[in-house]
């Protein structure tokens, strides 16, 4: 079978197009397509040559090198626990730098001292195993589970030819190596074509693929799977003179006959480790497998055990994700949603696209001026990204493939909701509805947060029902909710006579709350939890607050001039002191008192940080004692904490702790704290 002409102008475009990408990515620096664009053309090319042979020419850019146990499986409890290592968030080089400075840090070394060797290796995006063997043969294989126990996968991993069933050489009498499980890209898209010829259900990635193949009760699914594997560790080991580093203990293992990734390194301090992650960036699309970033580790096995621990981390090793992937779709068009506070925030609505492991049908734009800034035109093709695999992120408009069917977006001026008057501030980069309670979008969200847990606390009083509350009519502000009787809910949707009488007891029992909660309730723009706490510790009581001026509003702790403007405009509406009367006209009360001068503690000015899971209180019980006491709770740890509290299972906050030297407790020492003010 010959080429059609069709078939040769389209393999010429093809070629063009990937030089011109291939110069931008790799010679300009400034790539005009997601990776994944790239490579559907790259295949599309990749098929036309091998289907006709003619069409392949020397300069073709083709030419170019460039948890939790499943119940059906045994468990099998770790003698060594496969921990997790810790994510590097930032995915610049930046994250590097953090990490070598803990490092560097924990061990004592200054500005003079050497650089610490680290060894560089792939984050493979597969299934962690571990595999025990015994006087040098294969007796067990289990997953990694939640790192304490796995799941017995032995009658799998046999199947696995690339894991050796007896070790070469002077093995051990007991070793665990640990490693991933993995399927190459060719052989995944192999294996998909075959399901789809047999009328079976596809894969979404190759990690999905050879997870489910490991941990299926059946060998023969395992054994028809085309699983991969390769060794990067250790668990338990008996009598065996170790060698001393990372690397060395690489190159033993691929002596005993492991696979070992030879995209490895040793890496010098930063710009080490800099010129692998960029070296592993440039190859990554072209790997025959999916790696999701890079690990970095301490190479000398007496400083990585210096360093230890930080709970179930350790702290001389780190993974370095590398930004999220990208792919390439239309934007159909931009529809305005409105929030709670009333601001607008456009939307835009995509041609379905598959990036990052999930369908993306929507994607946020965030803002007019964002949209403006960006270029972006309704009718476009745009690049989407998940921004760090979770928010999908419209990146940028592809100008080049404008038809002039393209029209601009523009704000409109009028709410789409209620039709009210559409205002934006001068400094705000947000437009906002004026309508307040009277816009029924934002009604429906002030009431969800009026009835939060956090708030008033409404048991029941969910998504559903708001809107059929909103939508009938019959309830159009707080108070209207403290009017409500078993009649007016029997009439709605899947609300039995039951569901209807603890509703209502849910809204007696939130009658009588706390000022603080109630302040909270209100839905004040920049008033959270901990500021609404703050003023009433301040003022004492609600009328105070409705009377303050922003002047005396400034004096309340942590409260600058944009929390305090919003505020006193709050309450400058007529609307919203209209809403409070008919509360306290509904019978709903909160604690007042005398102003600031009554908390004053022991802990008073004392900034604390709660992390993991304490013994024997929750985070709610020692936060509401520390602020009882006069101290406040923060959310994040800064050179402010004074102290934080960690329990088991403390992250990240308790890492930054020790890395700030801040003074960190335990429950028994923030209870010793508190009985010795």
């Amino acid at each position: 079978m010959f080429a059609s002409s069709e078939a040769f102008e389209r393999a010429a475009q093809l070629r063009r197009e990937l030089e011109a990408h291939n110069y931008a990515y790799y010679v300009l620096d400034a790539p005009t397509v997601p990776d994944a664009e790239y490579d559907r053309l790259f295949r599309e090319l990749e098929a036309l040559e091998a289907k006709y042979p003619e069409l392949a020419t020397p300069d073709s850019p083709t030419r170019r090198v460039g948890g939790a146990p499943m119940p059906e499986l045994r468990p099998v409890r770790h003698k060594v626990p496969m921990l997790s290592i810790r994510t590097e968030t930032d995915t610049s080089n930046g994250g590097i730098v953090a990490f070598d400075t803990r490092v560097r840090n924990a061990l004592g070394l200054g500005e003079t001292d050497p650089a610490v060797e680290y060894a560089g290796e792939l984050k493979f995006d597969g299934l962690a195993i571990s595999l025990r063997y015994e006087d040098g043969v294969l007796v067990s294989g289990a997953t990694r589970g939640d790192g304490e126990t796995g799941e017995d996968v032995t009658h799998n991993v046999r199947t696995i030819r690339q894991i050796p069933l007896r070790l070469k050489g002077d093995a051990p009498a007991v070793i665990e190596v640990r490693g991933e499980i993995y399927m190459r890209r060719d052989e995944f898209d192999k294996l998909n074509a075959r399901q789809l010829a047999a009328g079976e259900k596809v894969f979404v990635n190759p990690r999905n693929a050879a997870a489910g193949a490991v941990r299926q009760l059946d060998p023969r699914i395992a054994a028809k799977r085309p699983l991969s594997f390769f060794a990067y560790g250790l668990g338990e080991v008996g009598d065996w003179k170790m060698p001393g580093t990372h690397a060395g203990l690489l190159d033993a293992l691929a002596a005993f006959g492991f696979p070992v990734c030879e995209l490895r390194v040793l890496a010098q301090g930063v710009e080490g480790l800099k010129a692998f992650h960029d070296r592993i960036a440039a190859l990554r699309d072209s790997l025959p497998y999916d790696i999701d970033g890079v690990v970095y580790k301490v190479n000398r096995f007496d400083l990585q055990r210096e360093l230890g621990f930080v709970t179930r981390e350790p702290r001389w090793a780190v993974a370095h994700k590398y930004p999220a992937q990208e792919e390439i779709t239309e934007l159909l068009g931009i529809e305005v949603q409105v929030g709670r506070t009333g601001a607008l925030t456009p939307v835009a609505r995509l041609k379905p696209v598959f990036v990052g492991g999930v369908t993306v049908t929507n994607a946020t734009l965030h803002n007019e001026e964002e949209i403006q800034r960006k270029g972006i035109l309704i009718g476009d093709h745009v690049i989407v990204r998940r921004a760090g695999d979770v928010i999908p992120q419209v990146v940028a408009a592809i100008v080049e493939r404008r038809t002039g069917m393209e029209r601009a977006f523009v704000m409109p001026t009028s709410c789409p909701v209620c039709g009210s008057h559409v205002d934006k501030a001068e400094d705000e980069a947000v437009a906002r509805c004026t309508g307040g309670l009277f816009c029924p979008a934002q009604r429906k969200q002030a009431l969800l947060h009026f009835a939060g847990r956090r708030a008033m606390d409404i048991e029941g009083l969910g998504d559903k029902l708001v809107d059929q509350l909103v939508e009938a009519g019959i309830v159009k502000t707080p108070a209207d909710l403290y009017k409500l009787g078993v009649l007016a809910l029997a009439n709605l949707q899947r609300m039995a006579e039951k569901s209807a009488a603890n509703l209502l007891a849910a809204i007696e029992k939130s009658r009588h709350t706390t000022l603080a909660r109630f302040i909270f309730a209100l839905g004040i723009r920049n008033v959270g939890e901990a500021t609404a706490k703050d003023l009433a510790r301040h003022f004492g009581s609600l009328d105070r607050v409705m009377d303050a001026s922003v002047e005396q509003l400034l004096e309340v702790p942590d409260v600058g001039p944009i929390v305090a403007e919003s505020i006193a405009a709050f309450f400058a509406e007529a609307h919203n002191r209209e809403v409070i009367e008919q509360l306290r006209a509904a019978g709903v009360t909160w604690e007042e008192g005398a102003p600031a001068a009554r908390v004053a503690g022991g802990l008073s000015g004392k900034v604390f940080v709660l992390t993991g899971t304490l013994p024997t209180m929750s985070r709610e019980d020692a936060k509401a004692l520390i602020e009882a006491r006069g101290g406040k709770v923060s959310g994040s740890v800064s050179k402010k904490t004074d102290y934080v509290v960690a329990g088991a299972e403390a992250g990240s906050k308790l890492a930054k702790a020790q890395e700030l030297g801040v003074a960190i407790l335990d429950e028994a020492g923030l209870l010793q704290l508190i009985e010795a003010e």
